[in-house]
């Protein structure tokens, strides 16, 4: 599922959830990157299976490693776009590197239960996730998280906004 979106709802509550450990957008965006790959195969029309070496744990992380450095070089550009956001943003190699392989292997987890031709384990030519539920449960899954996403969002922001407050109040005091 090139860029599809319902990977950002359960990667948009998991990343706010633990925002303090986690890059936020660093990590959502693992969760498109990883999908170039069936774009790129779709799009050129190759003779290749849409969820490749890159949608295995093994490859995975080595394109989460790029994409985290590739972020770090973007991340002035990221902190801004954070502030429109209205999220505060610090970034750091180590967090990045972190959040982007973890957003990577959230991704590669999701579309295991989906798509026959996911080998996460690969080289081990097998995947043990497919048969456990149904693509429809884990769109539905993906569909619903949005809600939660979009409630830590807001969390987020008032408190962040409150923190603000409160640290423009204590200077005026002074």
């Amino acid at each position: 599922m090139p860029f599809t979106p319902f990977h950002f709802g359960p990667s948009g509550f998991v990343g706010l959830v633990f925002r303090r450990w986690i890059d936020v957008p660093v990590f959502l965006l693992a969760n498109v990157v990883i999908d170039f790959e069936p774009g790129i195969i779709l799009l050129f029309g190759l003779d290749y299976p849409a969820h490749g070496l890159c949608h295995t744990f093994l490859i995975g992380t080595g394109v989460g490693l790029v994409w985290a450095f590739c972020a770090y070089w973007g991340r002035g550009l990221i902190g801004r776009l954070m502030w429109l956001f209205a999220l505060s943003y610090q970034a750091s190699l180590r967090m990045m590197l972190l959040s982007s392989v973890l957003g990577v292997w959230l991704h590669i987890l999701l579309d295991s239960f989906c798509w026959p031709d996911v080998q996460p384990f690969w080289p081990l030519h097998a995947n043990p996730f497919l048969s456990l539920t149904t693509i429809r449960t884990i769109y539905l899954l993906c569909t619903i998280s949005f809600v939660p996403a979009i409630a830590v969002y807001i969390y987020a922001v008032l408190s962040g906004s409150r923190k603000r407050e409160r640290m423009r109040s204590t200077r005026t005091l002074s």
